[in-house]
């Protein structure tokens, strides 16, 4: 049984197939799985079991109907699939998948649930309620496809933690006796991310803990600029903007006591490592099943009173109704340092 997974973008929702896909591959050992994404995603998957392989495509290379054509022959050219699970379900993958089904293969895909999503952030009479996770969503194809499979899974390294030699040239050894703490303050949209005034605020009540070190995690040039800004005026915080790749990252990641992340992909990657994180929710909610694999709802940071706008949005990329971003304005860095603290010494 050969077995094609199509999951192109985003980058969260990428790092959420790895639990699914790596219990699927242990539970029917003898099917053979590739991963289709793009490139730079392949560490995610480098701690994959054998039976799992990660294609990288540059879909830039492959526009309009005669380039996933063009794809689609590639593919078949490299395995003769016998299925095809279609995570992501837009129009790129829809017509691949549809080429795939013609030519013989089985072949199932995603339901996101957009109009139960669409009820959770409309702007009245929301239906707030739990809708299933991203990870029941892709189980449920694999199912469809005559594959059952629960979810079971720790970390992308088993029941250890990531080589401390490649990020140890940057961070110094791990065992200096201190507690590693990451801030991830940074995300792909407004409504997801805190005021700069209280990220900087909580850097600094986390850098007067004399036992912690502190890591910054973010990226691009912009928020490489604020990131070594905000870590200069202390000698236990360090930026890591541009200093790690991305296989590094994560085996730091796991070595870390606790992640404070947006809800943004640095989420997803703590999760895949157990690290346990302090989740910050602004324009978006947990309810729309986008929590990172393992972490405790409360963990989760947000404003629960005050704001029936909220959530006003899936992904966090609509403008803000108020126009001030209440959300996560009025969410403190001592309510984030409270969580982080009962983490640490638990």
């Amino acid at each position: 049984m050969r077995l094609l997974v199509l999951r192109l973008s985003a980058f969260g929702d990428v790092a959420m197939t790895v639990p699914v896909v790596t219990s699927l591959a242990r539970q029917y050992p003898d099917m053979d799985i590739t991963v289709l994404s793009k490139p730079f995603m392949q560490p995610l998957y480098a701690e994959a079991p054998a039976n799992v392989h990660f294609r990288g495509v540059d879909v830039s290379r492959y526009k309009g109907p005669a380039g996933l054509y063009r794809l689609f022959r590639e593919l078949k050219r490299e395995g003769n699939y016998d299925a095809v699970a279609d995570l992501h379900d837009v129009l790129r993958s829809k017509v691949l998948r549809t080429l795939f089904l013609l030519s013989g293969a089985k072949v199932a895909h995603i339901d996101k649930g957009r109009k139960a999503k669409k009820a959770l952030a409309r702007p009245e009479h929301k239906e707030l309620k739990q809708l299933p996770s991203s990870f029941d969503r892709y189980e449920e194809v694999f199912g469809k496809l005559g594959y059952t499979v629960k979810t079971m899974f720790r970390s992308i390294y088993g029941e250890g933690k990531g080589d401390c030699s490649l990020f140890q040239a940057v961070t110094g050894p791990v065992d200096d006796g201190k507690r590693w703490i990451g801030i991830a303050p940074f995300a792909a949209h407004r409504g997801k991310m805190l005021p700069d005034t209280t990220v900087i605020r909580l850097i600094e009540e986390a850098s007067s803990h004399q036992t912690w070190r502190i890591f910054l995690f973010g990226g691009g040039k912009a928020e490489k600029e604020k990131l070594e800004q905000w870590s200069q005026p202390y000698e236990n915080v360090l930026s890591l903007a541009g200093k790690l790749k991305l296989n590094e990252e994560l085996a730091l990641m796991s070595h870390l006591d606790v992640m404070i992340s947006m809800d943004s992909a640095n989420m997803h990657l703590a999760s895949l490592t157990a690290t346990p994180v302090v989740s910050v929710w602004g324009a978006t909610h947990p309810f729309a099943g986008f929590m990172g694999w393992g972490q405790s709802d409360g963990n989760a940071v947000q404003v629960t009173e005050g704001l029936p706008c909220r959530p006003c949005s899936i992904f966090g990329n609509k403008p803000c109704l108020r126009g001030d971003y209440a959300c996560l304005a009025r969410i403190t860095a001592r309510e984030i340092m409270e969580k982080i603290e009962i983490i640490v010494k638990a």
